[in-house]
């Protein structure tokens, strides 16, 4: 396995990480940016009021995306097992 190879190999394995986070990433972000709007109307400053809502929407996130995930997870571990002598050598 060359050092090409290797990083190839990263390059993937990053790339994978990030598409998988990205849907609980954007859900949180786009709740959290609606809750500091309301609490910057209603001028209530509680940390749960931010707090609770990500976590919620993280979890639906998870739920709504997860056979997705799975499946890039499953392709990607497929691959990697699949292509397993070409990686000891």
């Amino acid at each position: 396995m060359t050092q090409s190879d290797i990083l190839k190999l990263a390059q993937d394995s990053i790339k994978i990480v990030l598409m998988i986070s990205s849907p609980m990433l954007i859900f949180s972000l786009l709740v959290g940016l609606i809750v500091s709007i309301v609490q910057a109307v209603t001028q209530i400053q509680e940390a749960t009021m931010s707090f609770v809502p990500k976590i919620i929407a993280v979890f639906l996130s998870l739920i709504i995306f997860g056979p997705w995930i799975l499946q890039i997870i499953t392709e990607f571990t497929t691959n990697l097992l699949t292509n397993v002598n070409f990686y000891i050598q």
